[in-house]
């Protein structure tokens, strides 16, 4: 069982900030439990070049399935995922911005939404899944994902902006930051911010900036089991525990002791493994 954050090259820090991957192998597939997966601050391109992943969204029941290769908008409700027996998924983080960049649509668009990708990016990105599928290792993966991302930087659509930058920082940031101070650090009047964010990122700033807060108590809940609510949500710069129950409400419809039950019963915990990232 595998599942690793893997830096990229200097050449796509430009437009990854992550890659990670998760790799699966059960021995009875009719047991395998499914992965609750909160919203988070992204946007993602996953490749699966083994057995595919089945995904409903828990809010409107929707489903999606047989895609090898899927986009990811940013997200707004939680998605219940579904893995096969001899699971492998390989997914590119795009920093934000990176995504409108490298393609041109504008975020507002595809906000939880989960596309084809093969109708979204050139026709050899067909290729890639196959390639992934006979790498010998992940290192050999990265460099065949980094080769695709080449090609399509070279046909980049938009340019880059301030705003990147302050939403690269903000990402960073254990607690939230205020809609005034992310439109002065973009030299953005507040309409102005408004206007670019929901181009590049897909959502308000003040949604993104409650995102970031919620997955880093999220995060931290995992990594620090022992942890009590209270003091999360201070660390993460809720005002008091019911903040953070409301929060959790509006993320998941479940209080925080009720989604992390579900998540404790998600298929990496079988492996002794909690998502933490």
């Amino acid at each position: 069982m595998v599942l690793s954050e893997f830096q990229p090259s200097p050449r796509q820090a430009e437009y990854v900030r992550v890659y990670r991957i998760v790799q699966f192998m059960f021995e009875h597939p009719e047991n395998i439990p499914f992965k609750c997966y909160p919203p988070r601050p992204e946007h993602c391109l996953s490749f699966y070049p083994r057995d595919i992943e089945k995904l409903q969204y828990a809010e409107s029941g929707k489903w999606h399935t047989n895609l090898k290769s899927v986009l990811f908008g940013q997200q707004q409700e939680v998605t219940n995922r579904y893995v096969g027996k001899d699971f492998l998924v390989f997914q590119i983080v795009f920093r934000p911005g990176a995504l409108y960049r490298l393609t041109g649509i504008p975020s507002h668009e595809i906000t939880n939404q989960t596309l084809d990708a093969e109708t979204v990016f050139p026709s050899y990105i067909k290729e890639v899944n196959e390639q992934l599928f006979h790498s010998p290792d992940f290192k050999t993966m990265i460099q065949v994902v980094e080769n695709f991302l080449i090609q399509v930087g070279a046909k980049q659509q938009k340019e880059a902006h301030r705003l990147d930058q302050v939403n690269n920082q903000v990402l960073s940031m254990k607690d939230g930051v205020s809609v005034d101070w992310m439109a002065k650090e973009s030299y953005l009047s507040n309409r102005q911010l408004e206007r670019k964010f929901l181009d590049r990122m897909g959502v308000t700033p003040k949604y993104f900036s409650r995102l970031v807060r919620f997955e880093n108590a999220f995060r931290m809940k995992n990594q620090f089991p022992q942890k009590d609510w209270l003091t999360i949500a201070i660390h993460c710069g809720y005002h008091d525990y019911q903040h953070l129950v409301k929060e959790y409400l509006a993320f998941t419809g479940k209080t925080p002791t009720a989604f992390h039950q579900l998540d404790s019963e998600g298929p990496e915990r079988q492996f002794g493994v909690a998502d933490t990232y």
